[in-house]
């Protein structure tokens, strides 16, 4: 039945695509922060997102926090569709419980998927002070190239929130392009990608309206003056 919603699915976003953010699948294996638990999904509906996007090519599929469910339950789903995806991880938190290990994160690279940063130790990057910065943006990203030998130059903000001055550091840092948590459609070579988060709730309505939206002019223009602001915005 997913199958022939997927295949039912024809209009394209022309010269835009969606980003989709997964974080965590099925059973946890840790202790959930507060509100983290609604976007964390059930392997049927992951398995429906993915099918749903299959035969997409204006599709992106990225993953947040490192999760031990990107590699145990992700990937091999992943691999049976074809699928590419990056996956954003928290360097300073490898190894804990629930989360993915290095030789994990070789294993995702070596199976074909890009690896990206989503910084050190999931901190709100407008309110760290230089020095968490430097860990947050620079060491975090040379432990993962370290471990995957391979550069890695792309970032997720964590929980989304940034402003013009964590935007200078991310230039300064030489990160190459930038995944935000906006919501809406994306230029496919944009610098800042918004993006769309699936959440405990997910069902075919919601992927129909997130993968094939056309926004009205209110919605585009709404969506336009919030980033600007998180753009222009200084530090709290």
């Amino acid at each position: 039945m997913v199958r022939s919603f997927s295949r039912g699915i024809s209009t394209r976003l022309a010269g835009r695509c969606v980003n989709i953010t997964v974080h965590g699948i099925g059973p946890a294996g840790r202790d959930l922060a507060p509100g983290e638990d609604e976007t964390w999904v059930g392997v049927e509906q992951f398995e429906q997102t993915l099918d749903a996007v299959a035969e997409r090519d204006d599709v992106r599929i990225t993953f947040d926090d490192g999760n031990a469910s990107d590699v145990q339950i992700a990937l091999p789903r992943l691999l049976a569709r074809g699928l590419e995806a990056e996956f954003f991880v928290l360097a300073g938190l490898l190894g804990e419980a629930g989360r993915l290990r290095a030789d994990d994160v070789r294993e995702l690279a070596r199976a074909g998927m890009t690896i990206g940063s989503h910084g050190w130790a999931h901190r709100d990057w407008r309110r760290i002070d230089g020095q968490q910065a430097a860990e947050e943006i620079v060491e975090a990203k040379r432990v993962l190239s370290e471990i995957t030998g391979q550069p890695v130059s792309r970032v997720a903000i964590p929980f989304g929130s940034y402003a013009r001055h964590v935007l200078r550091r991310l230039r300064r840092a030489k990160v190459t392009r930038v995944y935000t948590s906006d919501g809406g459609v994306a230029r496919p070579h944009s610098w800042v990608q918004p993006r769309n988060s699936i959440r405990h709730d997910l069902d075919e309505a919601w992927l129909l309206r997130t993968l094939d939206r056309r926004p009205t002019i209110t919605t585009r223009a709404r969506k336009f003056a919030a980033r600007q602001v998180k753009r222009r915005r200084g530090q709290p």
